[in-house]
């Protein structure tokens, strides 16, 4: 990668620096740094009727195995988790009900958008999710759906179901706290 500096440039790369990128920023006040983040997450769906029906016991990271078209279908935020789950066959995990709209560019290459995919986990992860998945009452729900170093990433959840009353607990005490915001920010006035 050639890189060109020239002296009016607001913008030089440390080439000290070896593992990640550092930008310094010439300012009127002086020499600025910014750390681009490694491990930078950019998330494209979110799960959050999951987040009111469920407990969540555990979370985990997982791969997902993708056609080129569904990843640049999730690129563009075309994916859906509601209603989706994952199950364990034959010691691995798969998701299921996860829509992704079909890439309208992909013509003959495109998928099923409601497929069943591979989630990838290391083998002592799908382990612990066994034992966790025979105990009575707990599911394993994804969460989000998000980029991680160009990657898509699977927030899996261990959940427990919630009752209809720990819902309504969950509904009252979210509208206490709004309430007491509320009454705090007028108070500060």
């Amino acid at each position: 990668m050639l890189l060109e500096f020239r002296s009016d440039s607001l913008y030089n790369i440390n080439p000290a620096l070896k593992g990640g990128i550092e930008i310094i920023r010439t300012t009127g006040a002086g020499w600025e740094s910014e750390k681009m983040a490694k491990d930078a997450i950019k998330p494209v769906a979110q799960n959050k009727k999951a987040r009111h029906d469920y407990f969540i016991e555990e979370t985990y990271e997982a791969g997902i195995e993708l056609t080129g078209t569904e990843v640049k279908s999730i690129r563009l935020g075309k994916v859906n988790l509601r209603d989706s789950y994952a199950y364990l066959k034959d010691a691995e995990v798969f998701i299921s009900g996860m829509h992704i709209s079909p890439y309208e560019q992909g013509n003959i290459y495109n998928h099923d958008p409601l497929r069943d995919r591979k989630l990838l986990l290391h083998r002592y992860e799908i382990n612990k999710l066994i034992g966790f998945t025979q105990q009575k009452g707990l599911t394993l729900v994804p969460l989000q759906v998000y980029f991680k170093n160009g990657k898509v990433k699977v927030e899996l959840a261990v959940a427990k179901g919630k009752k209809l009353y720990d819902k309504r607990q969950d509904i009252a005490d979210r509208d206490a706290k709004r309430e007491i915001d509320r009454r705090m920010k007028e108070y500060n006035q």
